[in-house]
């Protein structure tokens, strides 16, 4: 009986606390866009020339999401009162306001177009966070080195090799794709230093970060608050050769700050919302962020594991909106693997990010690392990379660190998916999501732990260059079965064909007087698209030539010419 009476006591204590505190910052959730003057006639009003051309690459429609919250609207809230406006979502047409006038309030909800109105931040600080329980420090690994004895690795990684060797990923490095021409949007709680810690003096050089925001405290600069996006930075963008290497430290950089680590609202949900539209709008191709939220400063505002559907959270939401309009979104799958909460949070939930779990440089499961799968069931988290004893920058005048948790497991990866959409740069996002999840090493067996298990990029490289190859066989072929390229042809040509069935097939090459000048065989499959390549044509005299195919049912006759 005392132990219950000391919880109901501490449960009055809390709910008296929170209605003490009151609410200072408020979503507005509003009916429509109507009367816009936005059209989606002009959409360069709204979204950069790289936006449009990522949602036209990848024949995605510009719709009323895209449409800014209708002007009007934000002017008739300003009017209510004494109200700032904070920041705005167009994807959940809502806005975020900060207000201590009660009849402000009151006059916002009648507005015509608001739909409703809720308290999400108090107008003084919550709890004093422990900022350490972002990350857990360790020790670096042991092994250092730029690569296996023989490899001729491209890169002298230093201390990070092993986190990126994991992977394979330095095949992607050796084939000259370190992530340039792509942009990366890194949402995080601060980048403290970043601007003079040396691990970035090459992206500083080279101007790779092309803007920076904070939307906690709505200023530029993001260097004097947390240090963990620098950490998670790192694991990407750092280049000191011999020292320490990222994963894509040619990429391109925002820097956004939309976590107030001394506290935990909702409302950095919607400043992660408003970040990621500006992504959007600027032509970011990849969203990183090691953020995730589930319980918070207010037990009421807490959601719960059935929450973590994909579709409930404001995060969760907003990062779905993200990959919808074409960019790709990691994010850690969280460090509560033995807290009470035990599972994924969000926006780690979201249907189409890729949420990224913890293993150490063994391959085995983090400790530490959140659980899934989403509450509706599916794999959560999809992938998971080094987060045990991750290599990052340090802080205290080394160069070098060592930390734990999926926040850094995730950046890792997500630095090694922009060289991946480097080589590829015609696919997806949904293609490059894909062969990321297929390359894994548990791709027939997920769990819950590690989901479909660890990426190997040599493996997703291969899965993308045959559907490229499928690609361009189905472009040749334009509806018919059986075609010759180049024409005219040199000393190589190449048959492309998707025939009509599987067999041991005979090509013949003849010349025009009808002799042969060449036989070969091979075995197709009907309903692929392949390429048979025909060499060594050097000493065959220019002219008109004729290729027959047979496959025992089946014949045709295909006009070349060398040149």
């Amino acid at each position: 009986m005392k132990k219950m009476l000391i919880f109901i006591s501490v449960s009055l204590l809390v709910l008296m606390q929170e209605a003490q505190a009151q609410y200072g910052k408020y979503i507005i959730r509003l009916k429509d866009k109507n009367n816009t003057p936005y059209s989606f006639n002009n959409p360069s009003a709204f979204l950069s020339a790289k936006a449009i051309a990522r949602r036209d690459r990848q024949q995605i429609n510009i719709d009323s999401t895209d449409l800014p919250v209708n002007p009007a609207y934000l002017d008739s809230i300003r009017s209510a009162g004494s109200v700032t406006i904070l920041n705005v979502s167009k994807w959940l047409n809502q806005v975020l306001v900060q207000t201590s006038d009660a009849d402000a309030l009151d006059r916002i909800q009648h507005l015509s177009f608001v739909k409703a109105l809720k308290g999400i931040a108090p107008r003084i600080s919550g709890r004093e966070a422990d900022t350490d329980d972002k990350l857990i420090k360790g020790n670096p690994p042991s092994k250092k080195t730029s690569g296996a004895p023989g490899t001729g690795n491209y890169l002298n990684y230093g201390t990070t090799y092993n986190q990126i060797s994991i992977h394979e990923g330095e095949f992607l490095h050796n084939k000259g794709f370190l992530g340039e021409g792509l942009t990366i949007a890194v949402l995080d709680g601060g980048f403290y230093h970043y601007d003079t810690n040396p691990a970035f003096d090459s992206i500083r050089l080279h101007n790779q970060v092309l803007g920076t925001w904070d939307f906690v405290a709505n200023k530029e600069s993001v260097t004097e608050e947390h240090y963990h996006g620098m950490l998670c930075l790192s694991t990407i963008a750092a280049n000191r050769p011999g020292t320490m290497v990222g994963t894509a430290p040619h990429a391109s950089f925002y820097l956004f700050r939309t976590e107030n680590v001394a506290t935990e609202f909702p409302v950095e949900e919607q400043n992660w919302v408003a970040a990621a539209e500006q992504a959007d709008s600027l032509g970011v191709d990849l969203i990183t962020t090691s953020l995730g939220y589930s319980t918070f400063d207010y037990p009421s505002l807490d959601y719960s594991y059935e929450d973590m559907d994909g579709k409930t959270t404001i995060c969760a939401q907003g990062a779905e909106w993200a990959a919808k309009k074409g960019m790709i979104v990691t994010a850690s799958a969280g460090n509560s693997g033995i807290d009470s909460w035990h599972y994924i949070n969000t926006p780690a939930d979201a249907e189409h990010v890729i949420a990224v779990g913890s293993v150490d440089y063994n391959g085995d499961p983090s400790f530490f690392s959140s659980y899934g799968p989403a509450s509706d069931g599916r794999v959560k988290p999809d992938v998971a990379s080094v987060g045990s004893n991750t290599v990052v920058a340090g802080t205290d005048g080394n160069p070098t660190s060592a930390n734990s948790g999926t926040s850094l497991a995730n950046p890792n990866l997500a630095g090694l998916i922009a060289c991946l959409w480097q080589a590829f740069p015609e696919c997806t996002s949904l293609d490059i999501r894909e062969a990321i999840q297929k390359s894994s090493n548990r791709y027939m067996n997920p769990d819950n732990r590690t989901g479909y298990g660890i990426p190997n990029m040599r493996i997703a490289y291969n899965l993308l260059l045959q559907k490229r190859n499928e690609q361009n066989t189905k472009r040749i072929l334009a509806g018919d079965w059986i075609k010759a390229y180049p024409v005219p042809f040199g000393n190589t040509f190449n048959i492309v064909l998707n025939p009509p069935q599987t067999s041991r097939s005979t090509f013949v090459l003849y010349n025009a007087a009808g002799n042969r000048v060449l036989v070969k065989y091979a075995d197709v499959q009907s309903g692929v698209y392949q390429q048979i390549p025909f060499s060594g044509l050097s000493p065959v005299a220019p002219g008109v030539y004729w290729l027959t195919y047979h496959d025992g049912k089946n014949s045709r006759i295909l006009k070349l010419v060398k040149q």
